[in-house]
């Protein structure tokens, strides 16, 4: 759990300091320390992602149920993303539990259909494919089990829960300046959480702007006040984890320099 935690730390630092090539450090780090294939753990990462995609559009959905009650303060900024809303979650959920059951049903078969298309290519190089497939498939091992298959979702919920939590507690510290309800902070964090998936290197990016774009044009919040609830919320989300994850990384011999291109090597 020690070796989890510590790539995990100086995962998300590298993901706030580099923006998304960042994400590449952490299933780098788990592979090292754990001794295992890298491509295994781009394909947890993948699997991750796709859980975390899922719980997003379920909040996102969630959000778009209690928009009308909202209505007289949004604007035309926001007015094609509602237009659209629904169809969008509907599908790209539609999509997210395809793959996942896919995943499920599909991988053995499919890594057994690409090693066969393999046996032209000269055998060095077979080997090295065949081994790169095989570490993939091996990856996504947790979807053809229904025990973890169940577990990695209440997982993802408890996380989420936790998310919720924190945003939560950055509300009751605005209460008196700005009217959050905890219905109010679900709505908020379906919108931003899309914005997240945006990280400018060093500053963050999507976030901050969808942040603001959603208090003000749905919540009517004042430009200025509804900037300054964006940058905490980008702070406790992202920038918070960077102290521990340098110090961490300094103790075991990494720096800036080295991070950037663990982050490089990991995503070619």
């Amino acid at each position: 759990m020690l070796n989890l935690l510590s790539a995990t730390v100086i995962g998300f630092t590298a993901i706030t300091l580099f923006g998304r090539p960042g994400e590449f450090v952490r299933p780098y780090l788990i592979a090292l320390k754990e001794r295992v294939p890298v491509p295994s753990q781009l394909a947890a990462w993948f699997l991750e992602r796709m859980f975390d995609l899922l719980m997003a559009l379920l909040v996102f959905g969630f959000a778009l149920t209690q928009l009308p009650a909202k209505s007289e303060h949004v604007g035309s900024s926001l007015a094609w993303v509602l237009a659209v809303g629904g169809r969008v979650v509907g599908f790209t959920s539609l999509a997210v539990l395809v793959l996942i059951f896919g995943m499920r049903h599909f991988a053995e078969p499919l890594r057994k259909r690409l090693v066969a298309l393999l046996r032209f290519v000269p055998e060095r190089y077979r080997l090295k494919l065949e081994h790169l497939i095989g570490a993939f498939v091996q990856g996504v091992e947790s979807t053809r089990s229904d025990g973890a298959l169940l577990l990695v979702f209440i997982y993802s919920i408890i996380e989420w829960a936790l998310i919720i939590a924190c945003y939560w507690c950055l509300a009751r510290s605005f209460q008196g300046i700005i009217p959050f309800t905890f219905i109010d902070v679900i709505v908020f964090l379906g919108f931003v959480s899309f914005g997240s998936t945006v990280q400018i290197p060093g500053i963050g990016g999507g976030i901050q702007v969808v942040a603001v774009l959603v208090l003000t044009e749905l919540f009517g919040v004042r430009i200025e006040l509804a900037t300054t609830f964006a940058l905490f919320s980008w702070i406790l989300s992202f920038v918070v984890i960077v102290p521990v994850g340098l110090c961490w990384a300094l103790k075991e011999g990494m720096d800036l320099r080295s991070l950037r291109r663990i982050g490089k090597e990991a995503s070619v």
